[in-house]
Order: C-alpha cells, then sequence, then structure tokens
C-alpha cells in the first residue's frame, strides 16, 4: 500500500510499504477514506519532538472503512462499517479509561518503559507519532491497523460528510476540551493564543459554551480573517502589543481564561526573546520555546486558568513561576480525552450548530502529501488545513 512515511527532518515521502495485518484479537484494518495533517505532525517534520525512527507512517487524524476484524472486537464494529478513528488509542479498561482520562490510557502503550523513564507514568499509545506513545503507525496512508478497536473507535452518522466528521478524531475534541477544562463562565474574557486549525476548533467551541468575549492572537492574515468570521476580536501580535490591546479589551484587568493553541514551536514577536529560545534549542538547552506559555502568565486575571493544548514534548527555560504562583493561577493541560467528548460532539455537527469542515483549505492526493507539509509548515497559498484522500 501507499503511505507518508518520515525519513528525518523535513522528509516526508510517499512510498509503497507493507499492507498491515492482524496482530491481535482486538484489532481491526481500516481501510483509509480521509486524512489529514495536524499541527503537532509538524513537530515530526521539523524533528523537534523526539523518538521517531526512519520508516514510521504519519498521521494521527484520519478515519474509513472496517474490512477486516480480530475475534476480540466480539461485535463492537462489524464489516464495512464507516468510523472515525481518535488519534488516542484506548483499551477502555484500565483504572484511567473507566474514569474518561482517555489519553493517559495505561495499557495501550506498548513502548511504556519509555514513557515511564521520560514522565514518571507512561500515557496512551498514539497513532503515527513519536516511539515515546508506542511507535503505533499511522493513518496518512491507504490502510491502517487499529488496536483495541473494538474501543478505539467512533461511530458517526451515513448522512455525514467525511470532512463534516473527520476532525472528530482530534482538533475539534481538542479544542472543545480546551474550552472546557478553562470552565467558561458567561462574564469570561477568553484569549486564544494561535488561530491555526486547533485555535479556530477552541474560539468557536469558547463561542458554543457562551463565553462573553473572545480574542483570538497570530500574525496569520488569512488565518485571523478566518477567527473573526467565528465571531473573534483579533489581535495581530506582528503589529500589536498583545499585553496593551488585552487590557484595553478588558478594562486593564486582563483576560479571565487564557488558552494556548501553539505549543512547543512559539514564535516570539519580542525579536531577543525568539533569538534566545532560538539558540537554547540549539545547543539542546531547552526543547520547547515557551513564549506564548510566559506572556500568557503575565497577562492573565489573577485567580484565572490557562488551559493548555498546545503539544510540549520536553524542557522549557525562563518561565516565571513567580508571577503564576503568586497571581493564584490555574493551570490545566493534556492530550485530548477524545471519546469522553465524541458523543456530544457528533450530535453538536447533526444538530447543524458547528460544521468542522469550515477550516479546510487544501485538499489533494496522498501523493502530494511530502509538498503539503512544507506548503502547511511554512503557511504558504494561505494554507490552513490539509486533508489527503488515499
Amino acid at each position: 500500500m501507499r503511505a507518508l512515511v518520515w525519513h528525518g527532518t523535513e522528509d516526508i515521502r510517499c512510498d509503497t510499504v507493507p499492507d498491515p495485518k492482524i496482530e491481535d484479537e482486538r484489532d481491526a484494518i481500516i481501510k483509509v477514506t480521509t486524512c489529514a495533517i495536524c499541527g503537532s505532525d509538524l513537530h515530526l517534520y521539523d524533528h523537534v519532538m523526539p523518538g521517531m525512527e526512519k520508516g514510521d507512517v504519519m498521521g494521527h487524524e484520519f478515519m474509513g472503512e472496517v474490512v477486516e476484524m480480530g475475534r476480540g472486537v466480539n461485535g463492537a464494529l462489524r464489516k464495512g462499517e464507516r468510523i472515525v478513528v481518535p488519534f488516542t488509542i484506548i483499551c477502555g479498561e484500565c483504572d484511567q479509561c473507566k474514569r474518561g482520562y482517555f489519553s493517559v490510557c495505561e495499557r495501550s502503550n506498548r513502548n511504556k518503559s519509555i514513557a515511564e523513564k521520560a514522565f514518571g507514568h507512561t500515557t496512551a499509545g498514539l497513532f503515527g507519532y513519536t516511539h515515546l506513545t508506542g511507535g503505533y503507525q499511522g493513518g496518512q496512508a491507504e490502510y491502517v491497523r487499529v488496536p483495541f478497536a473494538d474501543k478505539t473507535h467512533i461511530k458517526v452518522p451515513d448522512n455525514l460528510s467525511d470532512e463534516q466528521v473527520l476532525f472528530l478524531g482530534d482538533i475539534f475534541p481538542t479544542g472543545w476540551q480546551a474550552a472546557v477544562q478553562a470552565d467558561i463562565q458567561p462574564t469570561d474574557t477568553v484569549a486564544i493564543w494561535g488561530a491555526g486549525p486547533v485555535g479556530q476548533m477552541t474560539l468557536r467551541s469558547a463561542v458554543l459554551l457562551g463565553a462573553k468575549q473572545v480574542v483570538c492572537i497570530d500574525s496569520v492574515p488569512e488565518r485571523l480573517e478566518m477567527a473573526r468570521a467565528g465571531g473573534a476580536v483579533t489581535i495581530d501580535n506582528a503589529q500589536e502589543s498583545v499585553i496593551e490591546r488585552l487590557n484595553e479589551l478588558t478594562n486593564g484587568k486582563g483576560p479571565e481564561k487564557c488558552i494556548d493553541a501553539v505549543g512547543m514551536e512559539a514564535h516570539s514577536p519580542r525579536a531577543l526573546e525568539q533569538v534566545y529560545d532560538r539558540l537554547k534549542q540549539a545547543v539542546m538547552l531547552e526543547s520547547d520555546r515557551a513564549s506564548v506559555l510566559r506572556e500568557m502568565i503575565y497577562v492573565c486575571r489573577p485567580a484565572g486558568i490557562l488551559s493548555i493544548p498546545g503539544v510540549y514534548g520536553g524542557l522549557v527555560d525562563k518561565l516565571p513561576v513567580g508571577a503564576l504562583m503568586n497571581k493564584g493561577l490555574t493551570i490545566r493541560t493534556g492530550q485530548t480525552h477524545v471519546n469522553r467528548w465524541t458523543d456530544d460532539l457528533v450530535k453538536r455537527v447533526a444538530d447543524g450548530q458547528i460544521d468542522p469542515s469550515f477550516v479546510i483549505t487544501h485538499r489533494v492526493g496522498l501523493e502530494q502529501g511530502p509538498e503539503m507539509y512544507k506548503t502547511f509548515r511554512d503557511k504558504k497559498d494561505n494554507c490552513i488545513k490539509v486533508v489527503l484522500r488515499p
């Protein structure tokens, strides 16, 4: 079969690789009908996330048709059924899954000993990602093996198109969880850093959850335009002071809720800070750039909440923990517990409250995937979200 394969830094190729096979009785094989390039795939493309190996198949945002199952799937799926596959692999039986903390499933990471050394305890297995999270082959391919398939799936109505439901596997529930864990109240101003795909889903989730005012911060014109179309006030941080504008918009008090939809590859508009973080990364004294985290801690109203859906992989430097502590800020973060939210979100899509396909700007075949990684990373051709058809 054809698949997008990682060969090294900025080197993704459309290769022919062996078809996946059933390896465990709870496995299923899915024929992928639609998949996407996610912002967190770019951390692998840029090779700032450790633990990748040559030959890894990329992709964790995909859906398709069930073509084969192991006996242990036990009636949970049927051949020909159309499903979205969440990026988090879940057993559905461990203590964390039973509590709804699916992204920290205790059993699905087959490299859990590596994760335990890095993080203290294991997290869930993820598709198409670092070997810290299991090294499972991803869904930017014609076929994919889904472990624990009796639990690791989202059933979707036949009357909804692939593009309407595809993002239930990652960016929609990721934006939703980011907004929910910020505990948004009707009097709140919610500031969101990053107007990429997750930022767009976060701002629409904040609007659906009733925020008084949503502010989106970025420097890419077409992304800011899309944010305004979704109901946000925008700040172009290449042209304006984020601190001054947020104070203007909140009578000098700062936003109650701040959400980081950027993560480890943040670009600071302050030249000295950007150079500092780049140098620290270059000599391996930090792995992640924390400019958004620093700014959120500074501008957030005392007693506010910081929500962090943006992905971080290792260590940051110069985090103002003194301001964090003395302002009494609460931090909530984590990979997304996808299946906790999807029953509700499927209904919201079916009811017409939101159509997540609004974010798609590019539709191409799998063979064009390698060049689209660069287009997406460099924000060329007004690219916000790429959908691939294997």
